[in-house]
């Protein structure tokens, strides 16, 4: 139909019509939200955001902003142009002749002026936009009044010019009950309503930060993020109907296939030997698991943990589990977190290979930092709209069958999410949520993310499970799916700790850490043993000053024959590393390995490899890395050392030693690292404690189990000590900001979106070019580019992120950020940086990866 227009004519192509804009969005609003899905006073939600989708762009009708929109004209009085203030009241009138609760109408009324910005602390901003004071006219009005005095302009063009389509508009949008000339004579008595909502009854009315029920950040959330994403898709003409946004469900049945083929591979037998009993007990542990999931989807409690020992197959098991949870609760999708992006790309690898797919297509979607393309929030922009890659778009929506993505993701997600970000909150809705090693998660987070996890099950429908060997307990009275967890703890058995004198000297004093010359001339020692050795560091510095201390002629640099394969080859994908792992088997000296975030993913997955290839051959290779190997890593070293820290982390770190019995028993040293260079604190000091002091409950753990049992066992560690750590820092620590919770509960939904998973959000991406084919890469990125070919951008950009490394920095004029901007932007506006090794050799070391001015130990939860 002809009419205003919601997108302009633009490359010979005829423009949107409103109508049609807002029909097409309603239309998707039925296949983003579900029919069963209800708001807290189990009202529809379906018919509440189709009413949204109806409205929300009703102040485009208006002269001003068509005008606008064909000519790029801005009326004399900007706020005339501005659509969604106007759309919010009418969304807050239309449910409520609908007979919606009050605080549906304000959920309403913040999604609509909200769909292109992000959440605000929303009592506040309820009772700003609402409240009038009266007798107050021109220039004695302030921000909001105007604001208000242009609605109602905006009102009268529209009676005058539109009055038609608006009057079809509010018909739909009301279900006829309501009509755009009711709306028009009770505007002024609808401030008053909206602000009574919000305000204290006092003589001067003031916002109620505890006017809202715990309930509604949870309600406003579903209502805006669902418009959001109904309306995106639409504006970038995204395909239409339910196949657009239904998943491809990955099959339990292969799932089980590749368990069965793995199983069938190996001998069990639990009076064999000590391998044999391990695999009868990976076995038994999956089946434990299975059989216990009809009795946590018949239960009332929406929270299952998944408690087993390292090495166990924690991750099969646990997407088995969801899988099966799935198919017997009837729900959509599975979302699988974890902490670390280092761990993604090898979760999607074997996932890829079982299910014989990558990443583009609705069955998988990875998504982390690397893979979200950086939009800026904006209050009232045309552009937005149209600003938006279809297929990207929707593979941040998480719209297929397993997406497998970070804490950040998910949890920023849920609070106080940017814009394009909150496109991901209808796919939560009747998901299985998997917690990847959940104790990783901040201190300050601890009570906000059990909230989180609240909301996501009491209003997404969503079932979640927590899945580790050293459960934090942060949640209440959840099924373990496990029967009995200390067997299988039992049956693993395979390492004995110790602790160095510098861990003895922090327990007694907390003085004396261990020299990098002392650490090096250990692991030195340890070659005369032929023993394949890890040493995990806090800190890449930590690591980069241990790397630099064991390096010399006796060491035989893996990083080195890395780069001279991956030149042959030209791309890090194509490097054979059977091949790379015979050369180092070959050559002179003891392998060395550096592992840390300042090198590409493509490349730590390679070098991780070959590491594996290495200790499979009992090749005595030595690792040093940063803690990105502990989780998730099924690698098997005789010896580990790790630099102190806490409990969960110590034996995580376990869980790479002795992994399959290669050896009677492995050795996992707890040391305790000086500061590197001219560093005035230790790294563990650093980064464990920071807030809440961590290492001296380490050492007072440690030392009151070594005192009731007279050694350290790998039971005495895994088990007692967790229990008893996790027990002092949730007791007597109190650890986790409460304010963070009232955040959630009182709808604070700017100061949720100030919080971070880690400490600072300053952060570049860079792209780093080691061979002609990756150099060629660039220039086709630019090619594109400078020819607005969009869709092979997008493509190109895909194929970046094995290339890709993050690089935080503290503040926007520090040296770091500043040797930063000196590289050439990659990518326009996004932040994207490329690296050509060849023209910036000083930045980037073979062995080590990108040279760094400064450290930073926030980059492990990005």
């Amino acid at each position: 139909m002809s009419g205003p227009f919601a997108h302009p004519p633009k490359d010979g192509q005829s423009g949107t019509p409103l109508v049609d804009h807002l029909e097409d969005v309603a239309e998707r609003v039925d296949h983003v939200v579900p029919s069963s899905a209800t708001t807290p006073e189990e009202e529809p939600l379906r018919p509440v955001v189709k009413t949204l989708a109806y409205v929300h762009d009703v102040g485009k009708a208006t002269s001003y902003f068509q005008e606008y929109l064909l000519t790029d004209r801005t009326p004399d009085n900007e706020l005339l142009r501005h659509h969604s203030p106007l759309g919010a009241f009418l969304a807050y009138y239309a449910l409520k002749v609908r007979g919606f609760e009050t605080e549906t109408c304000l959920a309403g009324f913040v999604a609509v002026a909200k769909h292109h910005g992000s959440l605000p602390n929303i009592a506040h901003y309820v009772f700003d936009r609402a409240h009038r004071r009266d007798g107050v006219t021109g220039e004695d009005q302030n921000a909001n009044e105007r604001r208000q005095t242009a609605i109602a302009r905006q009102i009268k063009d529209l009676d005058e010019n539109n009055g038609g389509v608006v009057q079809e508009i509010v018909q739909q949008a009301t279900d006829g009950e309501g009509s755009w000339s009711e709306f028009e004579d009770g505007f002024l008595d609808l401030l008053g309503d909206i602000e009574t909502a919000v305000a204290s009854s006092g003589h001067v009315p003031e916002p109620r930060v505890d006017a809202l029920s715990d309930a509604y950040y949870g309600l406003v959330l579903q209502c805006w993020s669902s418009l959001v994403l109904a309306d995106k898709t639409s504006a970038a003409k995204g395909p239409k109907g339910k196949s657009a946004y239904a998943p491809e469900r990955p099959s339990i049945d292969r799932l089980d296939e590749h368990i069965s083929d793995i199983e069938s591979s190996v001998s069990q037998d639990i009076d064999g030997s000590r391998p044999e009993r391990l695999n009868y007990y990976r076995s038994r542990a999956g089946e434990d698991v299975l059989d216990s999931v009809p009795q946590f989807v018949e239960g009332d409690n929406p929270v299952a943990t998944l408690t087993l020992p390292t090495g166990m197959g924690k991750t099969l098991t646990g997407l088995s589990a969801a899988l099966e949870i799935r198919d017997q609760s009837d729900r959509d999708r599975i979302v699988y977190a974890l902490p670390f992006t280092s761990v993604i790309d090898q979760v999607v690898d074997e996932l890829e290979d079982i299910y014989q797919t990558d990443t583009s297509g609705r069955l998988l979607t990875a998504h982390h930092h690397l893979a979200e393309t950086t939009i800026q929030d904006v209050e009232d922009d045309d552009a937005a709209d149209l600003s938006d890659d279809v297929a990207s778009m929707l593979a941040e929506s998480w719209r297929a069958g397993l997406t497998v993505t970070t804490f950040v993701q998910l949890f920023e997600s849920l609070a106080g999410p940017a814009n394009r970000q909150s496109m991901k909150l209808p796919a939560l809705r009747n998901a299985v949520v998997v917690l990847d090693e959940p104790q990783s998660l901040p201190l300050d987070w601890w009570k906000l993310v059990p909230r989180l996890v609240e909301l996501l099950t009491e209003q997404y429908n969503a079932t979640v499970i927590a899945m580790t060997a050293t459960q934090p307990r942060l949640f209440e009275d959840e099924l373990e799916l496990v029967d009995e967890p200390e067997m299988y703890f039992d049956a693993v058995s395979r390492v004995s700790y110790e602790l160095d004198q510098s861990t003895e000297r922090y327990i007694t004093d907390q003085s004396g850490p261990k020299s990098y010359e002392a650490a090096g001339q250990m692991l030195r020692d340890v070659d005369d043993t032929g023993s394949s050795t890890l040493a995990i560091c806090n800190t890449i510095d930590s690591a980069r000053k241990l790397t630099e201390q064991v390096s010399g002629p006796r060491m035989l640099d893996i990083g080195e024959l890395f780069a001279a394969e991956l030149e042959r080859q030209g791309r890090g994908a194509d490097v054979d590393i059977d091949r790379l792992a015979s050369r180092v088997e070959a050559a002179d000296g003891r392998p060395l390995i550096h592992l840390s975030t300042r090198l590409r993913p493509v490349d730590r997955l390679t070098l991780i490899e070959t590491a594996k290839r290495l200790t499979e051959r009992s090749v005595p290779v030595l690792v040093v890395s940063t803690q990105l190997v502990e989780a998730g890593v099924d690698i098997s070293f005789d010896r580990v050392y790790r630099d102190l820290a806490p409990i969960d982390s110590i034996v995580q770190a376990a869980g790479r030693c002795n992994r399959s019995f290669e050896r009677d028993r492995g050795t996992v040293t707890v040391w305790w690292l000086d500061a590197p260079g001219d560093q005035s604190k230790t790294p563990a000091e650093a980064v464990y404690n920071r807030g809440t002091t961590l290492l001296p409950v380490v050492a007072e753990t440690l030392e009151r189990v070594r005192e009731e049992s007279g050694r350290l066992s790998e039971t005495d560690v895994a088990r007692r000590s967790v229990r008893q750590y996790f027990e002092q820092l949730l007791k007597d620590k109190n650890v986790g900001k409460q304010e963070y919770t009232d955040f959630v509960d009182d709808a604070r939904g700017k100061d949720l979106g100030d919080l971070s998973l880690i400490d600072q959000r300053l952060s570049a991406e860079i792209v780093v070019a080691r061979t002609p084919e990756e150099r060629k890469l660039l220039d086709r990125i630019h090619e594109a580019q400078e020819h607005y070919d969009y869709e092979t951008l997008n493509n190109l950009v895909e194929e970046t992120k094995p290339l890709r490394i993050s690089v935080p920095y503290y503040q926007e004029d520090s040296e770091r950020a500043s040797a930063i901007r000196d590289l050439p932007v990659l990518i326009d506006d996004q932040g994207v940086y490329e690296l050509d090794v060849n023209q910036y050799e000083k930045k980037f070391d073979p062995t080590t990866g990108f040279v760094a001015t400064t450290s930073s130990v926030d980059h492990q939860f990005l």
